[in-house]
């Protein structure tokens, strides 16, 4: 089905590109007609494949199989592979620290936002997360606050075993309350309350990490 409404018919000589093959779909896209499969699970929307001619596809692979066995494409690769993990590396450092920004614990707790900084880190930052940490829709110091928030909402809380019912709107107020009740105990790391790290959520998730 097109995005009208309408529905298509694939030609006899097309044949389907499963996706995966990140290069060979741009150049399938790039050489001539094709159209894009998409399912739609809620409000997600994921990628089945390309259609296109049979022996274009056939043409574009052959060709990108000889590419990359010249020893060229191979250092092409490795360089890639290494400005992307040179950029990784740096959005964690920066990402880190824009963590540690926004928890602003006092200095007598600083130790803990370094290590609940470098867990939150961990979990959120790694491509392919899918979290909002990997997003750059919204400016980086709001990231961290939501990947913090998210952290403490299952690290901290009992939403991971709630029963939430499927009423439309139930699951964010949840979700808006227990952020409510994380800031409300990141408040006390700020103020530099003294803290019984046998009754405090926060502090069992960070000693249990260790």
């Amino acid at each position: 089905m097109c995005p009208k409404g309408g529905v298509l018919t694939v030609p006899d000589d097309w044949s389907l590109l499963p996706p995966g093959d990140a290069a060979l779909s741009r150049r399938l896209k790039m050489s001539g007609p094709a159209w894009t499969m998409i399912e739609l699970r809620g409000n997600k929307r994921f990628s089945q494949g390309i259609w296109a001619a049979r022996e274009r596809i056939e043409r574009l692979k052959a060709e990108l199989v000889i590419e990359r066995k010249n020893p060229a494409y191979q250092q092409k690769l490795a360089a890639g592979r290494r400005r992307r993990a040179e950029e990784q590396a740096e959005y964690e450092r920066e990402f880190h620290a824009a963590v540690v920004t926004f928890l602003n614990f006092h200095r007598v707790h600083l130790m803990h936002a370094d290590h609940m900084a470098r867990l939150i880190t961990k979990h959120a930052v790694p491509v392919g997360s899918g979290t909002v940490a990997r997003t750059e829709r919204i400016p980086l110091a709001a990231r961290a606050e939501a990947a913090t928030i998210a952290w403490m909402r299952h690290q901290t809380t009992g939403y991971d075993q709630m029963v939430i019912p499927l009423v439309k709107g139930k699951r964010r107020e949840v979700r808006r309350l227990l952020a409510q009740r994380s800031v409300e105990l990141l408040g006390k790391y700020r103020r530099g309350e003294v803290i019984d790290r046998k009754a405090c959520a926060l502090a069992q998730a960070l000693d249990a990490a260790r």
